[in-house]
Formats: structure tokens, C-alpha cells, sequence
């Protein structure tokens, strides 16, 4: 399914009932805004729809930042009405909201229903009790696990949001939480790193030497491994990295973590790279041109920017040349390498 146009509403901290230790949404979600009113809504839907280069089917609105369940009954049905409005006109096709999952029950459920809510996302973060603790969290594993089932029951699409690298995280606890998160079944993830904002908690314990981030190449190998687990469980990674805004580019926004404006491709590079690595390993090509054949996509990530992927390749196994050709009816996850006249095929996660 092709993915939906979005068209975000941020409500920073509004409806939190207390403030992680690594949070700063002024910084993440830009300088708060007062809600749009229905014809202000209606006018970005056209403009979104009239900017992008793609026609999507699907147009939905998504309320982000803040726990919007937390937020009074009221207020909730105040933010709501513009996009049940344009949803009723057929503007949009759905709504979308963020939340914890210490914030939803039955009836708050069933109310987001009757507004035409049919996607919420967990702010979940971990799916290990310790690290929930250390990072202020307030919720627990169970809580996740009980709101995935109750919204599964009423008939909601699910999301999980997972951060990598919070206090106390270590590569083990990451990956149990990626365990975990499979086991749920959630209708699709994002993952965020770590990173340390100017006016949190986490700045404090940085400065302190009491908190120290990932490096970037452990982040990325981190989410090449999640990113492996979760498509292999036919559940779609739908953001992977931070959604970079003015305010994060700020000088002194970020004090320390893996910031990095396209992680995501950067992780992507990393997995096309470890495929041809995994398809010279073993074979006679010392001294010798190969040549790599794969999708579009899948080409651009293996020569990495500015090609250097290639000439890493190149120098690590000791190469004549290496060329990358194109066929744009390659399966896009699939990587083919010619020597002469043999020919091997690889999958993205392993042999096929």
C-alpha cells in the first residue's frame, strides 16, 4: 500500500503528565502553534495534496508531540472536530494520534472511534521495564502490552514508537525490546536515537558524565538489526531517525547522540554493503571488475554518497573495479554480482 499523505497538527507537551528525561518538544516539534481552525485545515490538505510529487490515495490528519489522551475530554473533542470535519467531507481518509499507553481505555477508545480516529501510535520508547524507570518514563511493559491488545480488539490500527539508546539501554535490553515489539504485532514502528537536547534531564547526566550516547556507527548497526527483524515480520519501519526541525539545528540544540539528518539512508547504505560484502566473501575476485546489478533504490544505497561505499569495496577486497548497473525490474530487495560468467544472487537479510 502506497503510504499516505500526512498532514501533521503538533501539539507540544500538551496532555504529558510529566516530562521524560530526554524530552525537550520545543526543540523536536517546533515552536508550538494554536490549533487550525477547520477551513485552515481544509486550505493545508489542498496545499499538501496540490505540493506533493506523488498522488496518494489515502490523505489522513495526525496529531503529534504531547500525550493527546491525556488531554480533558473536551479539549480533545475541540482538537478533533476540524479533521472529523474534513474527514465526513472526504478530504481525508483517516485520523491518527500519538499517545502513552497509560493514557487510553476503554471509553477514551471508543470516544476516538466515534471521532473517526482509526490509527493510534504508542509512545512506548522501550519494552524493558529498567530502562522505562531510568528514563522517567511512568509507564510500564505492561501497560504497552495491555493498550496494543485493547486498541487490536476495537479494531484500531497500531503503531509503536521505540527510541534506541535511552539510560540504562544496552545492546541486549534493544534487543529484547525489538523482540518484544514483534510479538505485538503493531500495524507498523518508528524508531528514534537517543540524542541529548539543550534543557533535559538527560542534559544534565550528560554533563555529569552520568550518561553516555551511542556512538553513530552503533546506532547504526542497532537499526540495521531492527530494521532486519522487523521487515522480516512483514511490519513496516515507517520513520527511522528524527524528524529534523529549525529549532534542532539550532547551534547548541543538540549537545551529544547520533544526529543525523538521513539516518535512515545511512542505515540503508549499511545494508546494501553488508549484501555485496556478503556475496564477495569466498569467491576468487582478487585483482578482478565486478559488476553489481540491482533496483534503483537499492543501486543509489550501495554506492553510498559520493560513491565511497564502492571504493571501500574495492580496496577491502582488493579489487580491479567495481561497477553498479541498474535494472529497474530487479526485485528491490534482491543484489545480483557477475565475475566473468558466474552469477550470484543475494536477498537483503541473507542467501535466497
Amino acid at each position: 500500500m502506497d503510504r499516505p499523505l500526512i498532514i501533521p497538527i503538533f501539539i507540544p507537551y500538551q496532555g504529558c503528565p510529566r516530562r521524560c528525561i530526554y524530552c525537550n518538544e520545543r526543540i523536536t516539534a517546533g515552536s508550538p502553534q494554536p490549533p487550525p481552525t477547520a477551513t485552515a485545515l481544509k486550505k493545508q490538505i489542498l496545499t499538501g495534496r496540490h505540493r506533493t510529487r506523488r498522488h496518494p490515495l489515502r490523505v489522513e490528519i495526525a496529531f503529534y508531540g504531547g500525550t493527546f489522551t491525556g488531554l480533558d475530554r473536551e479539549a480533545q473533542a475541540a482538537l478533533l472536530a476540524p479533521a472529523t470535519a474534513c474527514l465526513r467531507e472526504g478530504l481525508v481518509q483517516g485520523i491518527r494520534i500519538s499517545t502513552r499507553p497509560d493514557e487510553i481505555d476503554d471509553d477514551t477508545a471508543q470516544f476516538l472511534r466515534n471521532a473517526g480516529v482509526w490509527t493510534v501510535e504508542i509512545g512506548a520508547q522501550s519494552l524493558v521495564d529498567e530502562v522505562l524507570e531510568k528514563s522517567r518514563r511512568g509507564h510500564t511493559v505492561a501497560d504497552v502490552v495491555r493498550t496494543v491488545a485493547r486498541l487490536k480488539t476495537k479494531g484500531f490500527a497500531t503503531g509503536l514508537h521505540l527510541m534506541i539508546g535511552l539510560p540504562g539501554e544496552d545492546g541486549a535490553a534493544f534487543a529484547e525490546t525489538v523482540r518484544r515489539a514483534v510479538a505485538l504485532q503493531p500495524d507498523m514502528v518508528r524508531l528514534h536515537p537517543t540524542l541529548v537536547f539543550r534543557g533535559t534531564e538527560l542534559a544534565d547526566l550528560y554533563r555529569a558524565g552520568a550518561y553516555a550516547p551511542l556512538s553513530l556507527e552503533n546506532t547504526l548497526a542497532a537499526c540495521r538489526n531492527a530494521l532486519g527483524a522487523f521487515e522480516n515480520a512483514g511490519i513496516p519501519v515507517i520513520r527511522l531517525g528524527v524528524q529534523t526541525t529549525p529549532e534542532m539545528e539550532a547551534p547548541g540544540a543538540v549537545l551529544a547522540g547520533p544526529y543525523h539528518p538521513a539516518l535512515r539512508s545511512r542505515v540503508e547504505e549499511s545494508i546494501a554493503g553488508e549484501m555485496a560484502a556478503r556475496l564477495l566473501a569466498g569467491l576468487p575476485v582478487r585483482h578482478r571488475t565486478i559488476l553489481f546489478t540491482a533496483a534503483p533504490t537499492l543501486a543509489a544505497h550501495l554506492k553510498g554518497r559520493k560513491k565511497a561505499q564502492l571504493r571501500a569495496l574495492q580496496k577491502d577486497f582488493d579489487l580491479a573495479g567495481v561497477e553498479v548497473a541498474v535494472d529497474p525490474a530487479s526485485p528491490g530487495n534482491v543484489l545480483t554480482l557477475t565475475v566473468g560468467d558466474r552469477t550470484e544472487r543475494t536477498g537483503r537479510w541473507g542467501p535466497l
